[in-house]
Parts: C-alpha cells; structure tokens; sequence
C-alpha cells in the first residue's frame, strides 16, 4: 500500500496525537497543527521529515488558510483531512457568557468549516482524498449542561453532511466521527465551564456539571482503539458517511434516532395534511 500523508488539527493531544502516534508506527506521513506545538519536540525529533508541524489557532480564518496551503506545499499531496481541534463548553444556557458562546462556535464551527474551505482546492486539484470531520455522539443525541456543544457539533454535521453531496463528483469523501465518550484529557484540558448560577445545582445540568468538574475517568471508550478504528476507516471504499465509536455512542444515537423517527411517524397525518389539495 502506497504511503499516504495526513493533516491533522489539534494534534498535540487526545485523539490527534493518538492518530499520529499510530500513523508514524504504520509508516505514514502527518502534517499536524496544534496552538502549542512545543508539547510536540519529542514527537517530532523522533520522525523526522515525516512530520510536519506548524502553529494553528483554528479560530484564525488568514492563518487556517496559510497553514494548509504550506501543508500542501510541503508534501505535495494530502490524502486525509482531518478536523480534530475543538473543545467542549459546560454550562446551562443561561449560564454562558456571551464570549464563551462566541468562542465555542468559532472553533468548533467556523474553525472546522474554514479548514475544510482551505483544503477543498488542494483536494479538487489532485482528483481526491479523505475528510474526517470529529464531531460526537453529542451531534445526534443530547443531554442537559451542554446547549452550546451539542449546538456546535449538530451545526458540524449538517454542515458536512451537504458538503460530502457537494464535493464526491471530484472523488472526495467524507466521514463524519462520533465518538462516545472516551478516557482523554477532555475534562482537563478540553473543556470548559461556564460560571454556575445557584439555580441551577440541583437540576440536570447541574449534575452533568458536578460529574465533569473533577475530571471524571470512568468513560468506557479506548481513546486508542478509537484512534485506530479512525485511521481503518480511510482504507474502507465507500467511506462511511459517519462513523460511531463506542458502546455509549451507538446506544445514545441508536435511542435517540429511534424516539425521532416514532415521533415523525406520529405527525405523519398532520405533515400530509398541510399540503395544498391540488
């Protein structure tokens, strides 16, 4: 098999450094962008010219494009896109301050919307390639303490499940990840909560908040196995449209699906008859 190149976002931690670790053990190549690339060296002194790094803000629209484009450049060809970089906001609605909402839809919208925006020309150019967006079993199920997150990863996957119509006439595919949740350093370092309203301690999302707060590790998901069922799924021809990770994953989406598609059925006389008679 030929030696494929990857650009990953956020690849100091979780996930992303997972791939990447995984990646260079398989023999392939990786572009990386983390907000701290020092947290890197190791990594990087230990591969060499197969990893490329550079600084990324992904809520920085001038240096997104800059960063990928030099990607590009520098190996020529990137077969998977994958949009890793993101984080999760904890709190209730009325409990998020304005600038947290702002933040949380830059990265984790606009941040990956603008990725792919960039890389779409290069991919085009070359007549194909892979797009993982990460999203979350939070982009099809819900629970209470986390409106802005599930806001922004059900945005992500509207958003790519129009574009992977858009773009498969050029041979690019795309697979949205959802995974459950896993054993990362989620609640330590890639989340963040909101101030806490006293209204709200002794309801759902006051709970949700108390369970995050200490940095739970009782997830059932293998960050690592996760990680490889990622990098399996590049080698599946058609690429899955989205890719469910974990027990918790495909029991809350399956549930939440189900309770959908019985509530859609039961307005079906109501739907048919809010069409003209003619």
């Amino acid at each position: 098999m030929a030696v494929r190149t990857w650009f990953i976002t956020g690849v100091s931690s979780g996930l992303g450094r997972l791939m990447a670790e995984q990646l260079f053990e398989r023999g392939e190549r990786v572009a990386g962008t983390a907000r701290n690339p020092d947290s890197l060296a190791g990594l990087r002194a230990a591969h060499g010219d197969r990893f490329w790094l550079a600084p990324l803000d992904v809520t920085d629209t001038p240096a997104v494009r800059r960063v990928v484009d030099q990607a590009f450049a520098h190996f020529g060809r990137i077969d998977v896109v994958v949009n890793n970089a993101g984080y999760g906001l904890v709190g209730a609605a009325e409990e998020l301050t304005d600038e947290q909402i702002v933040r949380q839809l830059n990265t984790n919208v606009i941040g990956s919307i603008q990725v792919v925006r960039a890389a779409l020309p290069h991919l085009r150019a070359q007549r194909g390639g892979r797009i993982m967006q990460l999203s979350s079993m939070g982009g099809q199920w819900a629970m209470p303490g986390l409106s802005l997150y599930h806001a922004s990863k059900w945005a992500v996957e509207g958003f790519f499940e129009s574009t992977m119509l858009d773009v498969a006439p050029f041979g690019i595919q795309v697979t949205i990840v959802e995974p459950g949740s896993a054993r990362t350093d989620f609640a330590a370092r890639s989340a963040e909560l909101s101030p806490a309203l006293d209204a709200y301690a002794d309801t759902p999302a006051g709970a949700v908040r108390r369970l995050i707060e200490p940095g739970f590790r009782s997830q059932p998901g293998d960050p690592a196995k996760m990680a490889r069922a990622m990098i399996d799924s590049a080698d599946r021809n058609p690429a899955p449209k989205r890719l469910a990770l974990g027990s918790d994953a495909y029991a809350n989406i399956r549930q939440a699906l189900t309770e959908r598609l019985a509530e859609l059925d039961a307005q079906k006389d109501i739907a048919t008859a809010t069409d003209f008679e003619d």
